[in-house]
């Protein structure tokens, strides 16, 4: 990025020398990030993050398919992450209809629901490869293949697993897939919507023909060229690092119900992101939980990373069926070691303690 920043300095779009450079920076950059997914580089279309990427899926591939005379459906589930959620919400306005598809327990979209909510056209369906909470991977094979029968566009929300877990959008059959590069150790302000040649999307940021006429503006070519260095970097890693998260995961899972009265544990932990724990404590605030573990030197969150500030009760786990106060979501990464996790395993029953300790005080009961 540096050097990007510091030397490559030309409008990739013009003819001069300097701006020829900076074409050759994009197309290298194009080129690895389509690589890691297993697309193609023209199919690649840069971004300022998961959110734009989100944005331009849901909202320019509806009003696609509604100029090319699909119906004006869009079917998204009901754990999306706001972006995919607030993009499609927004397209009630322009006349479309929304339907929100329902999940079990685990937080996996129902398959049945998807095809009862199809069955008579839709234009745009999106699911999420893995859920931002609770770490639950949905069936997107399944319901891509879905959405195809009805002759719907069909959309994953990929932030949470590129570079995270092999992803492929030959094997899931997608026509649009988001990525976002700060997920996966890379640039804040730097993302990707991947289109499947052939797919139409309208622009949400008109002004020029950057990108192939899908998304105008000047490319944050430093941003760029560091999401797709982390996304080659991280494309090595994996393979490793996958079955080591695994199992610093099951650690959590395997001693949280043994060290804490009444934890509930969230998600699918089968087929799931294998660096996320979600869990929920009963009789406590998870923000005062989550302060004082910060304290502690342990960073651990609550809920979804872009809602936080609301101190809104999660749609996700409420969509689950489940706790939506005291949960705790615990991403573990590439730093992360065996030391770590106990050192949370040890200061966490004793967080919680003081917690309710706290509650009983303020309400004379638990």
């Amino acid at each position: 990025m540096t050097r990007v920043a510091r030397d490559v300095f030309g409008d990739p779009s013009r003819l001069y020398g300097a701006a020829r450079v900076a074409r050759i920076e994009l197309d290298r950059a194009r080129a690895a990030v389509a690589s890691v997914i297993g697309g193609r580089p023209e199919e690649i279309v840069f971004t300022s993050g998961g959110t734009e990427s989100c944005n331009l899926a849901v909202i320019g591939g509806a009003r696609a398919a509604r100029a090319a005379r699909k119906p004006a459906r869009v079917v998204v589930s009901a754990v999306e992450h706001t972006a995919v959620l607030e993009a499609a919400r927004s397209l009630e306005q322009d006349g479309f209809e929304v339907v929100l598809g329902p999940v079990d327990a685990a937080g996996r979209v129902s398959l049945d629901a998807l095809r009862e909510a199809v069955a008579d056209g839709a234009g745009l369906v999106s699911i999420q490869h893995a859920n931002q909470e609770v770490g639950t991977i949905q069936p997107v094979a399944d319901a891509a293949a879905i959405a195809r029968e009805a002759g719907a566009l069909f959309h994953t929300d990929a932030c949470m697993t590129v570079g995270h877990v092999p992803v492929s959008v030959g094997e899931l059959g997608v026509d649009l897939l988001s990525a976002s590069a700060h997920k996966s150790y890379g640039t804040k302000g730097a993302g990707a919507l991947w289109v499947r040649r052939g797919v139409r999307v309208r622009p949400t940021l008109p002004g020029d023909d950057r990108e192939r006429n899908r998304r105008s503006g000047m490319e944050n070519l430093p941003a760029i060229a560091g999401m797709a260095a982390a996304l080659e970097a991280r494309a090595g890693e994996i393979v490793d690092e996958v079955p080591r998260l695994r199992a610093l995961a099951a650690r959590l899972r395997e001693e949280l119900p043994r060290r804490i009265d009444d934890v509930v544990l969230h998600g699918d932990p089968e087929e799931s992101l294998p660096g996320m724990v979600a869990f929920s404590v009963l009789y406590v605030e998870g923000e005062t939980m989550l302060l004082l573990l910060d304290q502690k030197g342990i960073a651990v969150h609550s809920g979804s990373s872009c809602t936080s500030s609301t101190q809104e009760p999660s749609h996700v786990l409420a969509a689950m069926g489940a706790m939506t106060h005291g949960s705790v979501r615990v991403s573990l990464g590439r730093e992360t070691t065996e030391a770590d996790v106990e050192y949370f395993l040890d200061e966490l029953p004793g967080v919680v303690a003081q917690v309710r300790a706290l509650g009983e005080q303020q309400t004379g009961t638990r």
